[in-house]
């Protein structure tokens, strides 16, 4: 029997499909983040089902314990908190060994938190980056944005509800004027969907909020190509005897390439 990766709802219990409930009703083991959490899923809509925990911190031991029963055929589903296991959560890692254990596996789809935050953002192009969580660190976090500065498409990350409100503020430091939707509680009773610039947003979620987050990042508007002739701008201000920071701020504000990647280029 193949691995059944299943998706379950980001918030409103009844966005589950009913493949999902047919599968986690015949599966001989049903692996859960949380136990308790898919329990009251499952009881929900009348299923029963027998459970076992796999989480990040059992992850490697679990995998381990389960190749054998999958390989003997044993019917084994696997669902996260909410959404599709492996993306950002756990079942990479057994999905791997499934696979290179020639054990097949299915994926079967459901409810988005990537995509509903996209959407309801109002801010979808023909692509998007999906980021995962943002960086702890400021610097790093500092890094990413002044990267997404020069990306012409939207990007979409998981923020926690404790650190939103200084990760808007350090990327308001770098795109300020940049387009941007906080969409809290997707699904839920007390869904909310913020809109506005990053700097508004920061002031907006600057103290706590609760509930899970998406950040969803509107299109740049500037793409890679106008980087070269910038930094050319760049290169003649310094020659004609501006100072460098002052040279890569006046072109920063014309053209909407950072400041900072101005400079270090010009160096």
């Amino acid at each position: 029997m193949p691995l059944a990766v299943c998706a379950t709802p980001i918030g409103n219990l009844e966005d589950v499909t009913l493949r999902v409930l047919r599968e986690l009703a015949e599966a001989d083991l049903v692996l859960c983040e949380d136990t308790r959490h898919t329990r009251k899923l499952l009881e929900r809509h009348g299923v029963k089902a027998r459970l076992l925990s796999y989480h990040q911190h059992n992850e490697a031991q679990r995998t381990a314990e389960l190749l054998p029963r999958l390989q003997a055929g044993e019917r084994v589903a696997l669902v996260s908190d909410s959404g599709l296991p492996a993306i950002s959560d756990p079942g990479a890692r057994l999905v791997a060994a499934a696979l290179e254990a020639g054990v097949p596996v299915t994926v079967l789809p459901g409810p988005s938190a990537v995509e509903t935050a996209l959407v309801a953002s109002g801010l979808v192009a023909e692509r998007y980056q999906f980021l995962g969580y943002l960086p702890r660190g400021e610097k790093a976090l500092t890094a990413l944005a002044d990267e997404l500065s020069a990306w012409p498409w939207a990007a979409v990350a998981f923020e926690s509800p404790q650190r939103l409100g200084r990760s808007l503020r350090v990327l308001a430091r770098v795109i300020p004027d940049r387009q941007a939707a906080v969409c809290r509680e997707l699904t839920k009773r007390f869904e909310e969907v913020g809109r506005g610039s990053v700097a508004e947003l920061a002031e907006r979620f600057g103290g706590e909020v609760k509930g899970e987050v998406t950040l969803v990042l509107g299109p740049g508007a500037v793409s890679p190509g106008d980087e070269e002739p910038a930094a050319a701008a760049v290169a003649e201000l310094v020659a004609a005897g501006l100072a460098r920071r002052q040279a890569a701020d006046v072109v920063a504000r014309l053209t909407g390439v950072p400041r900072n990647r101005l400079y270090r280029n010009s160096l």
